[in-house]
């Protein structure tokens, strides 16, 4: 008997194996939630195996056979890639999907500028974008559900290599009329005795906290918050200091909060933001046009960087 089944039909299931959801799976693959019920059932049906346990109002959970079947998914998929990659390298062309991850909490501010010029540059390339915390990043990398990411060197696993872009020296996030506003610096030592609002996420929060544990100090942390746009928000609205690695083009929070951005003094150890790719690959064509555009639009901007204040962010990334 042969089996009829489509990449197309093993993309929908990777997707909805990873969101646990028909409807983000659709978002994610850009086609309509009954399009990806209808491929889920297809495989179901022509396999013989249930692949999911629907659960209402709870979303779907693979069984052991449609975990299974989602790893093999996946290899399916990247072996069928190799046939873009290899028609690449042998006309030249530079087409086809490209899955490229970003740390939340500057991918709002660098993602949607560097996609625009590179799509502009490239419009054979399907561009697929992902915002994770530095955590998922490292793993997707690893599953080969992301061709390459763009994050900071936190823990780089040696599995993995990092290609330096920018580097981010620390500053404090003040509200205009914090008593340390409208200073050229200030040191960790003056901001220990303020409240402070911890970017709480993976890597990240342990970065900032060592910035007071190597001066022997420790911060008055009064909230904790994961989410970026939270924490400026909160900090316009007194009710702390915060630290970032990337200034933001606005001084004002979402809310219309006025900021305050001050260096931090000393020597500070800084954040690198650079590219993340798995050791000893060979990156396709594509992947190795993206790597040299983001390497010349970066490292062009400079210590400038018109990003969204901040490293690491959840799932809209780490720092």
């Amino acid at each position: 008997m042969v089996l009829r089944f489509t990449l197309r039909q093993l993309e929908y299931l990777v997707a909805v194996g990873e969101y646990g959801s028909v409807t983000e799976a659709a978002e994610r693959v850009n086609v309509s939630a009954p399009s990806v019920s209808a491929a889920i059932s297809q495989l179901e049906r022509e396999f013989g195996i249930t692949l999911f346990v629907r659960r209402h109002a709870h979303g779907l959970s693979l069984t052991q056979a449609g975990r299974s079947f989602v790893e093999q998914a996946r290899h399916v998929l990247g072996e069928a890639a190799k046939f873009n990659a290899l028609s690449n390298e042998l006309t030249g062309q530079v087409r086809g999907p490209l899955h490229v991850a970003c740390l939340v909490t500057f991918a709002q501010a660098v993602i949607p500028a560097l996609r625009r010029a590179f799509s502009d540059a490239y419009p054979d390339v399907d561009f697929f974008q992902y915002e994770r915390d530095h955590a998922r990043i490292l793993e997707g990398l690893r599953m080969a559900r992301f061709d390459i990411a763009l994050s900071y060197d936190l823990d780089i696993p040696a599995d993995m290599e990092f290609h330096e872009l920018a580097v981010l020296p620390p500053y404090a996030v003040l509200h205009e009329d914090h008593p340390l506003a409208g200073r050229p610096e200030v040191t960790v030592e003056e901001l220990a005795a303020h409240p402070m609002i911890l970017l709480d996420l993976p890597y990240s929060s342990a970065y900032f906290l060592s910035l007071f544990r190597e001066a022997g100090l420790a911060p008055h942390i009064v909230e904790r918050t994961r989410d970026m746009s939270v924490m400026r928000a909160m900090v316009a609205n007194r009710f702390g200091y915060s630290i970032a690695n990337i200034r933001p083009v606005s001084t004002y929070a979402l809310d219309g909060g006025r900021l305050n951005f001050v260096s931090l003094a000393g020597n500070l150890r800084p954040m690198r933001m650079g590219i993340i790719a798995m050791r000893g690959a060979s990156p396709a064509l594509t992947v190795r046009r993206f790597i040299d555009f983001c390497s010349e639009r970066i490292r062009g901007m400079g210590m400038d960087l018109p990003v969204c204040a901040d490293d690491t962010q959840e799932e809209k990334g780490t720092s």
